[in-house]
């Protein structure tokens, strides 16, 4: 099955299906090159490497590979200069194609040295994990991590295809799949409250991995993502709403240091307290905020947030969300749902946004 991201001369292709990472046609039509470079990690390299690149090599002179270490931790300076450190030794030109095998972090890091490598130089992703198939692989947002702010510098930069294989879905740690139920859930009370009702049907499925469930979900959640960037690329108004969650999850993920929560965990965690604080908002009613908490629960991610400061954690949460990309002049902007299947993105009072971290976090 194929979605489309429209985006005029940069639309491209969302291809979904089991048994298309090996398949030479998956590629074919790309823009040519004498050499692809692969950029993977430590873990999906010895399962998908091999693979690839026998794929590749009926379309390119030389295919090349560096391996990053694997995590959150790693999605930094250091480790993007990995990337061009190989695209230089090898003397690659502005036609090399980079190819994106892993998880969020090695396709955001691949992209972003995709564009900034002579400027920018094709790339196309090939998501291995749930969550870059349904969210982060789709749409262009390309970064690396500061330690005072989650995805802080970086790039939009489209690729050329994403090649979504779901049989790379059946070597993912439980925990790794859990992370991206959550990137699923979220297009629910924001876009598409059937999906909703679908995935509280579906739920035991998809944690069981049935093909057919993984499938819909996959290509559902593509589909909104694909109409939301295709009206607004750059994040100036409307794609912010998929950050339904985000603002306190990275604020979870930057305070208990990269990698000690998986992205999807802290947003999965990040939705509850959102919906908490659009229910104090007056938009919501009680009875969605239970029913997506369950959800999320079901989901086998956490509903309580961690405390980030013993002293003061509200105030460290406040800290650290005023760093988000969605804050405005220091005021923090929270992505909320304003009735079930829309949201919106507005400010709270700092007092108000206490009430929902006290609320919502664990107590010591």
């Amino acid at each position: 099955m194929q979605v489309l991201i429209e985006l005029g001369e940069r639309s491209y292709p969302i291809l979904i299906g089991s048994g298309l990472l090996a398949q030479p046609d998956s590629y074919a039509g790309l823009p040519r090159a004498a050499q692809a470079l692969i950029v993977s990690n430590t873990t999906v390299a010895p399962l998908y490497v091999a693979k690839l690149r026998q794929a590749l090599q009926a379309h390119y002179g030389q295919v090349r590979v560096v391996e990053l270490p694997d995590g959150e931790a790693h999605k930094d300076w250091q480790t993007l200069n990995l990337i061009f450190d190989a695209l230089l030794a090898q003397a690659c030109d502005r036609k090399t194609v980079l190819y994106a095998l892993g998880g969020g972090v090695v396709g955001d890091m691949a992209g972003y040295a995709a564009a900034s490598y002579m400027r920018g130089v094709p790339f196309v992703q090939v998501p291995t994990t749930l969550l870059a198939q349904v969210d982060s692989s789709v749409g262009g947002k390309t970064a690396i991590n500061h330690p005072l702010g989650k995805n802080m510098i970086g790039a939009f930069y489209q690729p050329q295809r994403v090649i979504c294989d779901l049989d790379t879905l059946k070597t993912l740690p439980e925990r790794e799949l859990s992370a991206g139920l959550a990137e699923i859930i979220k297009y629910g009370p924001i876009a598409d409250m059937a999906l909703l009702d679908w995935l509280e049907v579906n739920m035991d499925a998809l944690r069981a991995r049935d093909p057919s469930a993984l499938a819909h979900a996959v290509r559902r959640s593509c589909e909104i993502k694909a109409s939301v960037v295709g009206q607004d690329e750059r994040e100036a108004g409307l794609r912010a709403i998929l950050n339904f969650g985000h603002t306190f999850g990275h604020a979870i993920e930057a305070g208990m240091g990269y990698g000690a929560w998986l992205h999807g965990e802290a947003v999965g965690c990040g939705m509850v307290m959102a919906a908490t604080l659009s229910e104090r908002l007056g938009l919501i009613d009680h009875a969605l905020v239970q029913r997506l908490k369950a959800l999320i629960a079901r989901a086998g991610l956490p509903v309580a947030g961690p405390q980030l400061d013993g002293q003061d954690n509200a105030g460290r949460y406040l800290e650290l969300m005023r760093v988000d990309k969605k804050a405005e002049a220091g005021e923090i902007r929270f992505v909320v749902i304003e009735a079930p299947g829309r949201a919106g993105v507005r400010g709270a009072p700092d007092a108000l946004v206490r009430e929902v971290i006290d609320a919502c976090c664990l107590r010591q």
